[in-house]
């Protein structure tokens, strides 16, 4: 089965930290899409402005994050674009996930099969091969044109979200693309300047490591720094993705360094 276009895709979001879709209208030429209005402009023009954020601001915009792409995830579908400029903020200045462009609903071959719930623990080992992102969100699978899980692709992408706001700038350089793959099998540095509890770092260095071990979506949601900012337990996708999410390995909790790429290349 064919993934669902991105248009069919946000005819079935509805969640409040995702932007709402109201209605697509196509002419012979174009196609306009009409949305919720996010007044307050996307994250990216917030830092670029400000600065750092406060980790209790960081916190509150990243666990929103959390509780929406959860939402996505729980319901078998991946972003594949989660990035500064596709994340808006309303007039109360809380996070509206957007651009559904590279989105899709991960189908896989459901023959024989009776349970929705064996249906989606197929999707969650999907591997998807079409590239697409932002280089400086991507995740180095990716990078080195490999097959990738895309619900791991996400939560890398969260990973370079988080290192931004608490440090005002991207964890690796996007100008070359060689530097760039070699930046990413390597432990992520924080700025001296910056004061990034120990916390923090812990979870940025949960989904900026290799697929294997990377976070998925349910990690964070149980990670104990997102839940101090948690405005509410999203009780119904834990339990979806709890059924859902392959058990990590025990190194999936600690920040140590991760060894990238070890396992061999897909042909």
């Amino acid at each position: 089965m064919d993934p669902l276009p991105w248009d069919q895709v946000m005819k079935v979001l509805r969640h409040k930290y995702l932007i709402n879709f109201y209605q697509a209208i196509e002419t012979t030429s174009r196609v306009y899409v009409i949305l919720e209005l996010a007044q307050g402009g996307d994250i990216l023009e917030w830092i670029q402005r400000y600065g750092a954020c406060s980790e209790p601001l960081a916190g509150k915009w990243f666990s929103q994050l959390t509780l929406g792409v959860a939402y996505l995830h729980s319901k078998g579908i991946v972003h594949r674009d989660l990035k500064l400029e596709n994340l808006l903020l309303d007039k109360r200045e809380n996070v509206k996930i957007s651009d559904f462009g590279f989105s899709k609903m991960v189908s896989t071959n459901t023959q024989g099969q009776k349970k929705p719930s064996q249906h989606l623990m197929n999707c969650f080992s999907h591997l998807s091969q079409t590239y697409c992102g932002s280089f400086a969100y991507a995740c180095p699978e990716i990078l080195l044109g490999l097959p990738y899980n895309p619900f791991l692709s996400d939560t890398w992408s969260m990973g370079v979200i988080l290192y931004t706001l608490v440090a005002a700038h991207l964890p690796f350089d996007d100008t070359n693309l060689k530097k760039l793959l070699r930046e990413t099998q390597k432990e992520v540095s924080f700025p001296a300047n910056r004061p990034v509890s120990q916390e923090c770092k812990n979870l940025i260095h949960m989904m900026l490591r290799q697929a294997v071990k990377r976070a998925t979506i349910l990690d964070i949601l149980k990670d104990p720094w997102v839940i101090k900012f948690q405005p509410e337990r999203p009780y119904q996708e834990i339990q979806i993705l709890e059924v859902l999410c392959p058990p990590q390995s025990s190194t999936a909790t600690t920040s140590h360094p991760p060894e990238f790429y070890q396992q061999g290349k897909k042909k």
